[in-house]
């Protein structure tokens, strides 16, 4: 059977993406080139599909939710402040990704 061998994509849609896209690369590190591509290093992705009145994440209208890995939460949480953003409680480590 063929598998899939990983995500291949995420895709936005933005007022503006290249502020967006800027607002990824300053506040975050994502460096993509001009197509979009980011070379990210290896690690575990979770795949998990929720039932549809989850309150896992976001109200119920939000469809998605993309967790991005990090070297070290509260740095990246002091960072995301530091630049202006606003940062919900309850941002986390999930214990199944610690050390990957």
């Amino acid at each position: 059977m063929e598998r899939v061998l990983g995500i291949g994509g995420y895709f936005l849609r933005a007022a503006d993406p290249v502020a967006l896209s800027a607002w990824y690369r300053d506040c975050l590190g994502l460096e993509a080139d001009e197509h979009g591509l980011w070379r990210q290093e290896p690690g575990p992705t979770v795949f998990a599909a929720f039932e549809s009145d989850t309150d896992y994440f976001g109200s119920r209208s939000q469809r998605t939710m993309l967790n991005f890995r990090v070297r070290d939460l509260d740095a990246m949480l002091a960072q995301l402040r530091a630049a202006g953003a606003e940062v919900l409680s309850g941002s986390k480590v999930h214990p199944c990704l610690i050390g990957g």
